[in-house]
C-alpha cells in the first residue's frame, strides 16, 4: 500500500509541475504570434492525442511521463509556406525567443508562489522550537543553551517553528557563518546565544546537522504510541497496532518517544518484551528489532513504526503559522527567492566541493518524499510540490545546452554579437550539454540507489 501511495503521489507531482512549465512556454508563444503545432507531457509513443484551436495544435500525452517540450513552428525544422513565416519562432526578435524561453521556469516560480501563498494564509503547523538538553561537548552546549529554551530569532530572522529554524540554520551552515541566536528561557527571560558553525563538514550537512550540533527537541514526559505501522516491519509482525501506547520495554518504564528509540536502536536482533496500554487494557508483547546499517557504519534496531505523542500532550509544542493575503504574499516570494538563491549556491559549493555531492537527490528519492509527504497530509505534500517546482525552475535556468537556460545562453551571446551563433556551435553545445545531463543524473541515481540500500 505504501508503495502505492509513493508513485501515485509521484505521478500526481509530476503532472502540475510539468503541465505548469509547458503551458508558460505555449502562453508567451501564442503571446509573442508564434504558432504551436503541439503541447506534449511526456515523451515518447503518444497515447492520447487531440487536435484543437484555429492552428489545429496537437495535445498529447506521451508514454514516459518525466517531462513535456512545447514544438512551434520553426524554418530549422521543417519548411515554413510563406504566409506563415512572420509565426516562425526562429524569425522572432531575440527578446521575443528570451521571453518564450524564460516563460518555463518562471512558470514553475510562479506555481511554488501561488502553493506557499495558500499555504501560508491557510496556515502551516509546526512543532515550537524548543530545545531539549544538548550533550555535553556539543556547540549548543558550549554556547549555553540549556533544556526548555525556546528559540525566538536566529540573526535578523525571526523562528516560529523548528522548520523555520532548521531552513535558516542550513543557510548558514552552507556559509559556516557564526550566528547569534535569542531564546526564552523558562522564566521567560531572554536571553542570547552565540553559535558557530564553521566546525561543520560536508558529510555533516549530507545527514542531520542539527544533532550534530546539540540541538534537539525538547521530549515530552509521557509514554509514546504508535502511530503508523509499515506492514513489513517489525512492529506489524510482533502485533504493535496503531494507538498502543508503550508503557515499558524490558520491565524499564518508558517515559518519552527519545528513550522507547534509544531502547530500540540499542537492541537490534535482541527480544524485547513490550508493555503496552491497549483498549484500557495492558498487555506484553515480544518485539524483535530488525538490524539496520548507518551510513557511518553503525548497527542499530529499527522496527519500522511511526512512535508519536497523544495528541493533548502535543498540543502546547505545536504552533499553526498563519498570514494575512498581503503578508502571505511577500512571504511566499520571499521562501521562493531564498530557496532559489540557496539552492544556486548548494550547486556551486557541490561543483567545489564544499558539499557533499550526496545531496544530489534522483527520481526515486524524489518519489519517495512524495509519498511520504502525502501520507503526512496536504499541507505536507503542497509544501512538497512548492520545494520540487522551485528546483524545476532552477535546474531549468542553468546555462546549460539542452535546458532552458542554455538557450537563454545563446541568445544572450546573440544580443552581443548582433548575430545568431552557428549551427555547428549549437550541435557541439548540445553533445556537451546532453554529456553534463547524463552525468548529473548518473549521480543523481547512484546516491537513489545507496540510500535505498543503506536505507
Amino acid at each position: 500500500m505504501t508503495f502505492l501511495i509513493t508513485i501515485v503521489a509521484f505521478l500526481v507531482a509530476l503532472g502540475p509541475l510539468i503541465v505548469f512549465h509547458e503551458l508558460g512556454h505555449y502562453i508567451v508563444a501564442r503571446l509573442c504570434g508564434v504558432k504551436v503545432l503541439r503541447f506534449s507531457i511526456g515523451f515518447g509513443k503518444p497515447l492520447w492525442k487531440k487536435s484543437m484551436g484555429r492552428d489545429a495544435t496537437e495535445w498529447v500525452i506521451a508514454a514516459v511521463p518525466l517531462g513535456g517540450y512545447v514544438k512551434m513552428l520553426d524554418e530549422r525544422e521543417g519548411p515554413v509556406v510563406t504566409e506563415e513565416l512572420s509565426r516562425a519562432f526562429n524569425r522572432q526578435p531575440v527578446w521575443r525567443r528570451m521571453a518564450i524561453v524564460a516563460a518555463g521556469p518562471v512558470a514553475n516560480f510562479l506555481l511554488a508562489i501561488a502553493l506557499y501563498w495558500v499555504l501560508f494564509m491557510n496556515g502551516v503547523p509546526g512543532m515550537k522550537p524548543v530545545i531539549g538538553q544538548p550533550p555535553s561537548g556539543t556547540v549548543a552546549a558550549t554556547a549555553g543553551f540549556a533544556a526548555g529554551d525556546t528559540l525566538v530569532r536566529i540573526d535578523d530572522e525571526p523562528v516560529t517553528t523548528w522548520q523555520d529554524a532548521r531552513w535558516v540554520l542550513l543557510q548558514r551552515a552552507v556559509q559556516k557563518s557564526n550566528v547569534t541566536m535569542e531564546v526564552l528561557d523558562d522564566a521567560g527571560r531572554t536571553a542570547s546565544r552565540k553559535f558557530d558553525l564553521s566546525g561543520l563538514t560536508p558529510e555533516d550537512l549530507d545527514s542531520d546537522f542539527l544533532k550534530k550540533l546539540g540541538l534537539t527537541r525538547f521530549p515530552l514526559r509521557a509514554p509514546p504510541e504508535v502511530g503508523s505501522v509499515n506492514p513489513d516491519g517489525a512492529a506489524a509482525r510482533a502485533g504493535l497496532k496503531k494507538g498502543d501506547e508503550i508503557l515499558e520495554i524490558d520491565n524499564a518504564r518508558v517515559e518519552s518517544i527519545d528513550e522507547a528509540i534509544r531502547v530500540i536502536q540499542e537492541n537490534p536482533g535482541k527480544n524485547l518484551l513490550f508493555s503496552v496500554r491497549r483498549d484500557q487494557a495492558q498487555i506484553a508483547i515480544p518485539v524483535t528489532p530488525g538490524l539496520h546499517v548507518e551510513k557511518d557504519g553503525r548497527k542499530i534496531g529499527r522496527i519500522n513504526a511511526v512512535l508519536q505523542n497523544r495528541p493533548e500532550l502535543f498540543a502546547k509544542y505545536v504552533v499553526v503559522v498563519r498570514y494575512g493575503p498581503l503578508d502571505g504574499l511577500v512571504r511566499a516570494l520571499h521562501r521562493t527567492w531564498d530557496t532559489s538563491v540557496f539552492s544556486l549556491k548548494m550547486l556551486g559549493k557541490m561543483i567545489v566541493g564544499e558539499v557533499s555531492l550526496k545531496n544530489l537527490s534522483g527520481p526515486i528519492t524524489i518519489a519517495d518524499y512524495a509519498g511520504q509527504s502525502a501520507q503526512n497530509g496536504a499541507t505536507s505534500y503542497l509544501l512538497f510540490l512548492a520545494l520540487i517546482s522551485i528546483s524545476l525552475g532552477v535546474l531549468n535556468l542553468l546555462p546549460v545546452p539542452l535546458l532552458d537556460g542554455g538557450h537563454l545562453m545563446y541568445y544572450v551571446v546573440e544580443v552581443f554579437k548582433g548575430r545568431p551563433i552557428s549551427d555547428r556551435a549549437i550541435e557541439i553545445g548540445q553533445h556537451v550539454g546532453m554529456a553534463l545531463l547524463f552525468t548529473l543524473m548518473a549521480f543523481a541515481l547512484y546516491n537513489d540507489i545507496n540510500r535505498l540500500i543503506s536505507g
